[in-house]
C-alpha cells in the first residue's frame, strides 16, 4: 500500500509538471514568434531607409574632373547598400546637361526620376519633358538615357516639337545630344499651326 501510494503520488505530480511546461511553452512560444516578426518588419523596414536623404537640392555634378550636370530637386534619396545602388528623386527633377564649353546640351524635366550609379542609366518617369541645345522639344511618359552608351530611348508615346513641325510615334532613340534620333513607329507629322494628337494609348486598357 506505501508503494502504490507512492507511485500514485509520482504519477500525479509527473502530470502536474508536464500539463505545467505544456502551458508554459504554450504561451512563451507565440510570443517568441511575434518578437521574431516584429524584428524581421524593423529589418526590412531599415533596409528600405535611403542611406542619404536631402531636400531643397540645386546641386553640379562633375564627370571626369568636369561639372556635366545640374540638378533641382525637392528631395534626393540615396541607397548606397542597395543591389543595384541608385538615386531617387519621387517629388520631381529638373536637369541640365553641359557640353564641354559649360553650355547648356540638354534640360530634362520628370515628375520621378531614377539613377543607377552602376549602370550609369537614367530612368525618367511622368510627363517628361526634354528640350535640345537647337530648340527641339521631347515629351513622352517614360524615357532611358544610357550614360555609358551614350544613348536616350523610350518604347512609348513620343510627341517631338520641332521649329516648323511636330512629329508623333511609338518607340523612340536619340544621341546623348539629342541632335540625331528616329521614331520607330511614325504615327503623324504636322506642322506647328495644327495641334498635333496626344497619346491614344491612355485610353487602351
Amino acid at each position: 500500500m506505501p508503494e502504490k501510494r507512492a507511485n500514485s503520488k509520482y504519477r500525479i505530480l509527473l502530470n502536474i509538471t508536464v500539463a505545467v511546461w505544456a502551458t508554459v511553452m504554450f504561451l512563451f512560444l507565440p510570443g517568441c514568434n511575434g518578437k521574431e516578426k516584429a524584428m524581421a518588419d524593423a529589418v526590412n523596414e531599415k533596409d528600405s531607409l535611403p542611406d542619404m536623404r536631402t531636400t531643397g537640392v540645386t546641386s553640379f555634378v562633375s564627370d571626369s574632373g568636369m561639372i556635366r550636370y545640374k540638378i533641382i530637386t525637392e528631395e534626393w534619396l540615396v541607397y548606397a547598400k542597395r543591389n543595384p545602388s541608385f538615386w531617387a528623386f519621387e517629388k520631381g527633377l529638373y536637369l541640365e546637361k553641359f557640353d564641354t564649353l559649360f553650355r547648356v546640351d540638354a534640360s530634362i524635366k520628370a515628375d520621378t526620376a531614377y539613377y543607377y550609379e552602376p549602370k550609369k542609366l537614367w530612368e525618367l518617369r511622368g510627363n517628361v519633358h526634354i528640350q535640345s541645345q537647337r530648340g527641339d522639344q521631347f515629351d513622352t511618359e517614360l524615357m532611358f538615357w544610357d550614360q555609358s552608351k551614350e544613348k536616350i530611348y523610350s518604347d512609348r508615346f513620343i510627341r517631338i516639337e520641332q521649329p516648323e513641325r511636330v512629329l508623333t510615334g511609338y518607340g523612340f532613340e536619340s544621341n546623348q545630344q539629342m541632335t540625331e534620333y528616329q521614331i520607330f513607329n511614325n504615327t503623324g507629322v504636322f506642322t506647328v499651326e495644327n495641334t498635333a494628337p496626344a497619346d491614344t494609348t491612355q485610353n487602351r486598357p
